[in-house]
């Protein structure tokens, strides 16, 4: 009998150690929800790589990891879009959104109010931009017969407020050594508002970030009269994300980052394709896409860390303590962090000192359209995207350019577009709204402002051109 109970014993201790192996099993197989929130600014063309075209081509769940501790996660992907940085960084602060991009300014703004909260962000990576400030642009009305900034004194100038754009708009008042109220008036004004501002001539001008000035310009009812590039100030978009998220998923963010990478490597090798899905995606011409993603392009498509950007992140924290949106208690070091886009290039397979050490745009490797010769010097390229082709043409001077173009409107082809190359700058331009200058060979050279053109020719003995007229000079 003893026995018996014994055994009943040891059988009953060894049915709890088994439900409780069980039960350990049990939960370690438990599948968890991990969820990956990320904020766009699909017409913030710059924002691409990190968004849009990760998003539609379903680019994440391809890095995402799926071993060790994420084995039996479940990932709950979202994505909200955004026409600008300051409601994305709400939704990032109340803990709806994990991760997002955006431009210096706006992600200035986002630390700040992380830290009002008690909380931090941080800057994972650049993905689009320019050293030199190109992106940025200020635009007045088509008819308008303002060629310069310094025509604007006494006039009424809008910008969306908070935005790169209203960062470079006050540096380049600054420069001008006036007065806000007083020798200018600035309004803040989002692009939805002010392209119609500017048709009915509400407003002298409209400062905005990419890439509504180009856009606006495009369009036909605007003309770019300064360029970002005239500021010699850095400006970029980027990724950020919560730091405590991506301190509990490192792993996560390195796969988003990976994602962006690959974006990075598509429309670099395809910016024609790519131009065409983005456009279809946003509403935003292919045309300007191309202008902004395609080789020679006005902004660089840079995943590193440039002391540049670094430099252009502390610009806009001491811009904003000027403004008093800031303590000037804001520290540049601990808000970019470069680790995760490290680790993301090795991962990749990528070398991220040799990408940093980088300054080249997306390269154009192309032969001449007109003399089937490879190009090799980029200065004065020109290009022309006729309608119904998939490739833009390319052409190492304009001059080749313009004799093919009278050729392509003979066939009665329709031009989509034609771009020329800023001989003072180097960014590119819509050509029909350029200045044209000749030296005494008739060689020719573009420039975006007339100031520009006509200073150039005069001391090569040339001559200044519309678009209309230098086309005309060249196939006469």
């Amino acid at each position: 009998m003893r026995q018996n109970k014994l055994i009943n014993k040891k059988l009953l201790l060894s049915s709890l150690i088994g439900a409780i192996v069980l039960g350990t099993l049990g939960c370690g197989s438990k599948t968890e929800t991990v969820r990956v929130a990320i904020g766009t600014q699909d017409t913030t063309i710059n924002c691409a790589t990190g968004g849009l075209l990760i998003r539609e081509l379903n680019l994440l769940p391809k890095y995402l990891p799926k071993d060790g501790k994420y084995k039996h996660v479940k990932y709950d992907i979202q994505w909200k879009n955004f026409t600008s940085g300051a409601p994305l960084t709400s939704e990032m602060v109340a803990g709806r959104l994990d991760l997002g991009a955006m431009a210096d300014f706006p992600a200035v703004n986002n630390l700040a109010a992380f830290k009002k909260a008690g909380k931090e962000s941080i800057f994972l990576a650049p993905l689009s931009g320019s050293i030199n400030g190109s992106g940025n642009a200020i635009v007045v009305p088509i008819e308008s017969k303002v060629t310069s900034l310094k025509e604007l004194k006494g006039q009424t100038i809008s910008v969306p407020f908070a935005s790169t754009a209203h960062g470079l708009l006050l540096r380049a008042i600054q420069a001008e050594g006036w007065q806000l109220d007083k020798d200018i008036k600035v309004i803040a004004q989002a692009p939805e508002v002010a392209g119609p501002a500017l048709k009915s001539h509400k407003i002298a001008a409209h400062a905005d970030f990419v890439p509504f000035g180009e856009l606006f310009a495009y369009q036909g009812f605007a003309k770019k009269i300064y360029d970002g590039s005239q500021a010699k100030s850095p400006t970029f978009h980027g990724s950020l994300a919560s730091k405590d998220y991506a301190q509990q998923h490192p792993e996560v963010i390195k796969a988003y980052l990976q994602a962006t990478i690959e974006a990075n490597r598509l429309i670099r090798e395809q910016p024609e394709k790519y131009s065409e899905f983005i456009a279809e995606k946003t509403g935003i011409p292919a045309e300007v896409v191309y202008l902004f993603h395609g080789p020679l392009g006005l902004q660089t498509r840079d995943l590193t860390w440039k002391p540049e950007y670094r430099k252009a992140t502390q610009i806009a924290i001491d811009t904003l303590k000027v403004l008093g949106k800031n303590d000037g208690t804001l520290d540049v070091n601990k808000f970019i962090d470069d680790q995760y886009i490290k680790d993301a290039f090795q991962a990749s397979g990528l070398n991220y000192s040799q990408q940093l050490a980088d300054y080249a745009k997306s390269p154009l490797v192309a032969n001449d359209a007109l003399t089937g010769q490879p190009i090799k010097t980029f200065d004065r390229v020109t290009q022309i995207w006729v309608k119904g082709e998939e490739k833009v043409r390319s052409y190492e001077t304009p001059e080749n350019a313009f004799s093919d173009l009278k050729k392509i409107q003979a066939d009665g082809k329709t031009v989509r577009v034609v771009y020329s190359q800023d001989h003072q700058s180097d960014i590119k331009l819509l050509a029909n709204l350029a200045w044209y200058a000749t030296d005494k060979a008739g060689q020719i050279q573009a420039f975006l402002l007339k100031d520009d053109a006509e200073k150039w020719a005069k001391q090569q003995g040339g001559k200044v051109y519309d678009f209309k007229a230098i086309q005309l000079v060249t196939q006469s």
